[in-house]
């Protein structure tokens, strides 16, 4: 069954919930108002797949919306619910455009069955379209059964506060699945601040989620808010929890525990009014009987868990998100591309060991690299071998440029070879950092999505210097911000 986005638009609380809840148990993801105003504001961040609402609201009529919203939406299906239950308002329900009329009081199964009709109308359409699918504002897409139980459980987990545990490989997008959970509940107006444990050194952990006074320590000048504190009211999302240290998560236990924390340095407690949603890639509770990771804060975590499967196992998906990164390329100002099905092929043989961060890689190198407007099997498989060679010359640990360095001796060597008569001009130390340095710069902000401190960090350079150089060589310092997987 296909998992929809439904906006429900009825005054009467007592049926936004019962409808709610008969929805959210078909696997859908709803979010409810109670007026045109509300319905409105809700639409300003949330693209439904259906919308379903009463005609006579506190603050207008439901019906006189609807040929606004099928001009904004011409695919979006409309249910109508209506206590007048009079011939001229089926009529005119109808003549606005309305893709189903039930008067009340409707059959919960029937309104079921026309979400289910709606659905299955605009999925047609988008698939004789051929175009990107619409996801709504947010940066989850896939039509895999394996992505629909994940966006039924987010669905279930939307509405309230308990604590989420994102479980799944590196690159399969815990953190938009953390960011969706935000966006999507009733905490989506205040901050969303996301942290990595990984990336933080472990003498610093408790100063950055808990924040420090003055003087706390040698080099603390001034107070400094926390990720806790910068996220009051909103969602704290951290990432990689398994590389926490120990010290670090008995803290944390009690803040869950007691619902208030400390800044270091400081004796006055502080409200920790946030959501806890956590993900990480490793076994925890192999860290447990390890002893690197507390059995007590895995229990107080892992209240709902979210396991994400790998790219290997969404066959139905890769086309879909391949097709939707190249569009978002198209939008950041690189050549826009297409996937013609050869292409999506070889693609679906692939078995994607990076995930969709692999995928999501690989289909920007094919926009900035290919010279055809058509991308096809040949060039996907020159491109995964092209990655392929290079991998062993790049490990984790660093960058090995023992292979880099012989195959641009080996460039240079012929290409003075063939122009021993006609030597380059002048200045060509300068011309070759350039040429090098340029496509190091654009890579390394699509990697990091244009985030110039990561970026700075990662190429070891002051973040000026990087500022300055992305000018000077002309690329966007936007570059790589856009849609994500």
């Amino acid at each position: 069954m296909t998992m929809g986005r439904i906006l429900l638009v009825d005054d009467d609380e007592a049926i936004r919930t019962v409808v709610s809840e008969a929805l959210r148990r078909e696997g859908h993801m709803v979010v409810a108002a109670g007026s045109v105003a509300e319905q409105t504001q809700q639409l300003e961040t949330f693209t439904p797949d259906i919308l379903i609402t009463d005609v006579i609201l506190p603050d207008g009529n439901g019906l006189d919306n609807v040929p606004m919203l099928l001009e904004r939406w011409p695919h979006l299906p409309i249910i109508v619910l209506s206590a007048q239950n009079t011939l001229s308002t089926a009529v005119r329900a109808t003549e606005q455009g309305a893709f189903e009329y039930l008067p009340k009081p409707f059959d919960l199964d029937e309104l079921c069955r026309a979400v289910r009709d709606g659905l299955r109308r605009t999925q047609a359409q988008s698939a004789s379209a051929q175009t990107p699918e619409d996801n709504g504002g947010l940066p989850l897409i896939g039509r895999s059964s394996a992505m629909q139980d994940v966006y039924r459980t987010i669905a279930r987990v939307v509405p309230n506060d308990l604590s989420v545990l994102i479980l799944g490989e590196s690159g399969t997008g815990k953190e938009l699945v953390a960011r969706a959970i935000h966006d999507l509940g009733p905490r989506k107006l205040k901050p969303f601040v996301a942290v990595n444990m990984a990336a933080i050194p472990r003498e610093l952990i408790e100063a950055d989620l808990f924040g420090h006074e003055r003087g706390a320590f040698t080099g603390a000048q001034t107070r400094m808010a926390g990720r806790f504190e910068q996220a009051a009211g909103g969602s704290l999302f951290l990432d990689e929890i398994g590389d926490m240290p120990m010290d670090a998560q008995t803290r944390l236990l009690r803040v869950l525990q007691s619902g208030e924390f400390t800044m270091v340095g400081g004796n006055r407690p502080i409200k920790a009014d946030v959501r806890i949603i956590a993900a990480t890639h490793k076994n925890l509770p192999e860290l447990i009987a390890e002893g690197a990771f507390r059995e007590d804060l895995y229990y107080r975590l892992n209240v709902i868990p979210i396991t994400l499967p790998p790219l290997r196992q969404r066959g139905q998906d890769v086309a879909l998100l391949a097709r939707h990164f190249l569009e978002i390329a198209a939008k950041e100002g690189l050549p826009r591309k297409r996937l013609d099905e050869s292409g999506s092929a070889r693609l679906l043989a692939h078995d994607w060991p990076g995930n969709v961060r692999e995928l999501e890689n690989l289909m920007r190198r094919l926009a900035v690299l290919s010279r055809h407007d058509v991308i096809s099997a040949s060039l996907v498989e020159q491109q995964l071998d092209a990655t392929q060679d290079l991998a062993p010359a790049m490990p984790e640990a660093h960058f090995a440029d023992e292979g880099l360095a012989l195959a641009m001796e080996q460039y240079l060597s012929n290409y003075f070879a063939r122009h021993q008569k006609t030597l380059p001009p002048d200045g060509l130390h300068q011309r070759l950092l350039e040429t090098v340095e340029r496509p190091l710069l654009r890579a390394t902000m699509l990697a990091v999505r244009g985030n110039q401190i990561r970026a700075a960090k990662l190429l070891g350079i002051n973040r000026n210097t990087l500022r300055k150089k992305l000018v000077d060589l002309g690329i966007d310092p936007a570059l790589g911000r856009g849609g994500k997987v």
